[in-house]
């Protein structure tokens, strides 16, 4: 599929993997919306082509806005979801005494499932109603999960629960739309150096790179980017999730 002519809705878009991906669209083609609490917009780069709008992903009538915004620019063809949360907590705390925290534990669902969720199907019902083109294709929806869904570690309960949720739907909604001509496909990205691992000190920074079997190295957002650009143009890849991780397997802690 062509980006000229387009439109995308990137969420998360105002820093890390969502700024590198609405960048990396706009730089082939197409209008971007990018989607972002307020909070992040306000710190956002000036991009040609990438207008930000303030929207919750777990609030769908946010969602729906966003989503019309870009249509009015061009037909909606793309939706990529990076917007995602993650704090550490265990099951039970020290000595066994207390559990997670279930509102936490919930939001992080929330958020990172439910929201990747609404994005997807808000956005999947405005490419149905586009005309389709070459062999009947209307659109590409690209989620992000984490190799925490396969390699979750100590503390990641919440975090991997809701990352291994959107590896599990992502070839049940890919069957779903494939009548639609909307393909689905998610990537699961290793440690990236992303503004989330800006406050961590060299030492350890150099200790998680060391750790990755090749590249020894940290992944950077516009590899991300470049990636999900692979995967829009690729008409044939459908209901796939793509470890991008230097082939690291995280141990427990």
């Amino acid at each position: 599929m062509q980006l000229t002519g387009t439109s995308a809705v990137v969420t998360g878009g105002a820093s890390g993997l969502g700024a590198a991906t609405a960048a990396e669209l706009a730089a082939a083609g197409a209008a971007v919306v990018a989607v972002d609490l307020a909070q992040s917009i306000e710190k956002a780069p000036d991009v040609e082509g990438v207008t930000y709008v303030e929207a919750d992903v777990t609030d769908e009538a946010q969602v729906r806005t966003a989503v019309a915004a870009a249509s009015e620019q061009a037909p909606l063809r793309v939706a990529v979801s990076c917007a995602g949360i993650g704090t550490a907590g265990r099951v039970l705390g020290k000595g066994g005494q207390g559990i997670h925290d279930l509102g936490l534990f919930a939001r992080i669902v929330n958020v990172n499932l439910v929201g990747t969720f609404t994005v997807l199907a808000v956005a999947a019902e405005a490419m149905a109603a586009t005309e389709p083109l070459e062999h009947g294709q209307r659109g590409v929806v690209v989620n992000t999960a984490s190799i925490a869904a396969f390699d979750g570690q100590i503390g990641q309960a919440a975090y991997s629960a809701s990352k291994g949720g959107v590896v599990g739907m992502t070839l049940p909604t890919a069957r779903d739309l494939a009548q639609y001509g909307i393909r689905v496909n998610t990537i699961a990205p290793g440690i990236i150096d992303t503004p989330m691992l800006a406050t961590v000190g060299e030492e350890i920074r150099a200790a998680l790179a060391k750790g990755v079997p090749f590249p020894q190295r940290l992944g950077r957002p516009d590899e991300y980017a470049q990636l999900v650009r692979m995967i829009v143009e690729h008409d044939y890849l459908n209901g796939e999730t793509i470890r991008m991780d230097g082939s690291l397997r995280m141990a427990p802690r």
